[in-house]
């Protein structure tokens, strides 16, 4: 995940560059159950409305989150399908909140969020609730095959607000709906959503089979080009709206590169900043759990299993020797190709590495979502795989530059 804002708040509020010390333990995406009400076009576990066998039961579920908290993860997100479909989502959520997680959130659809149970979620003190959109109205009741959606969503978010839950609205941006983006930004505003996250495409569960949809680079490069905008304004007129994007950190490279441009005073601090962080933290920094109870590198892994929790727990899986966990952790990684020869490895890490694994069987081979053009990461032989486009907007309105 890259946090747009954060590393643009740099820029008015330097702070010291602090770097990783120590064992590094993972955010846990555990995925509680695979049914789920909708039927998302990109749903990355191909949920469906049916009990699917083989998913941890209540006790063993419970086993999990003790073992969790005693190898002291920094931060354990909730996830499906949709996890309020699981038939102990609250109680297994009543005991997170007794283990006091350092950091506990909940990632859903919304769809399923009333005034009754948006009280629980409030009672149960989740720090975060992701409620999934993927565009506004029909579109987004497309997108998750089900008439209706996008207004049962929206109750959700208000829901929650009206209890002082803190909400983010997660889009994911294809071809499609890219369009939708300002939009989906204004509707933040309008219902005061303070945090936003893009979600590029993923090649895994149906969203493996709708890869055609990913939007093209130049669209992604706008799409860049207007959260840069957005997130300076919030920025430089101390608004509380929080950008994060996943899935693509090169999108951490672009937004150096527009520091360069616009700032190249600051060049320097925000990249030693960006290198402390190190981009793509698939095995290292994020680690998921499945509705089996199977362990992956990050959530899109699903074909790649380090062991189950059924019968090891995850402290000790995630400990182990696992050979492509050790290879993950790699600094550099063994990156091949453009991603190899990039200037800016140290920053994006690599990239997403699932999306080379799905196209050329090769998980160390380009992603071939990154949308830079070769000159722009520093290889200069080779042709320009992008148009490319001018910085643009109010980023360097200098109404807003104020230092």
């Amino acid at each position: 995940m890259f946090r747009l804002t954060q590393y643009m708040r740099e820029l008015i509020h330097p702070t010291p560059v602090r770097r990783r010390e120590g064992p590094v333990k993972p955010v846990v995406i555990w995925n509680l159950t695979r049914r789920c009400n909708l039927k998302c076009r990109h749903c990355y576990t191909t949920s469906a409305d049916v009990h699917f066998p083989g998913e941890l039961s209540h006790e063993q579920a419970m086993g999990v989150l003790d073992d969790l908290k005693a190898f002291g993860i920094p931060a354990l997100i909730l996830s499906g399908g949709e996890p309020l479909s699981r038939f102990d989502f609250f109680e297994l959520a009543e005991r997170a909140k007794e283990l006091n997680f350092r950091h506990l959130s909940l990632s859903t659809n919304g769809t399923l969020i009333d005034a009754s149970n948006a009280q629980r979620i409030a009672d149960l003190g989740f720090d975060y609730v992701g409620i999934s959109l993927d565009g506004i109205g029909k579109t987004n009741d497309w997108f998750r095959g089900l008439d209706g959606a996008y207004d049962a969503a929206l109750t959700g978010v208000r829901e929650l607000l009206k209890r002082d839950v803190k909400v983010g609205l997660r889009f994911t941006i294809t071809e499609d709906n890219a369009h939708h983006l300002p939009e989906m930004m204004d509707l933040c505003d309008r219902e005061g959503v303070d945090k936003f996250y893009l979600s590029h495409l993923v090649y895994a569960g149906r969203g493996d089979k709708h890869r055609g949809d990913d939007t093209e680079h130049k669209r992604t490069r706008e799409a860049m080009d207007e959260l840069l905008d957005r997130a300076w304004v919030a920025v430089a007129e101390d608004m509380p709206l929080e950008i994060v994007t996943g899935n693509n950190d090169a999108d951490a490279v672009y937004f150096l590169r527009w520091v360069e441009k616009n700032f190249p005073e600051k060049a320097d601090h925000i990249r030693a900043h960006l290198e402390a962080w190190g981009g793509n933290s698939s095995g290292l920094g994020v680690a998921n759990i499945d509705t089996l109870g199977k362990v992956h590198p990050d959530t899109y892994w699903s074909d790649y299993t380090v062991g189950s929790v059924k019968t090891t727990p995850f402290s000790q899986l995630w400990t182990g020797e696992d050979p492509m966990l050790a290879t993950l952790r790699q600094r550099p990684r063994p990156l091949k190709g453009r991603c190899g020869a990039c200037a800016y490895k140290s920053v994006c890490g690599g990239n997403t590495r699932i999306r080379a694994l799905q196209l050329t069987g090769d998980p160390w081979a380009e992603d071939p979502a990154c949308y830079l053009g070769a000159s722009e990461i520093g290889i200069e032989a080779e042709a320009e795989r992008v148009a490319l486009t001018p910085f643009r907007g109010k980023s360097h309105d200098p109404e807003h530059r104020f230092f």
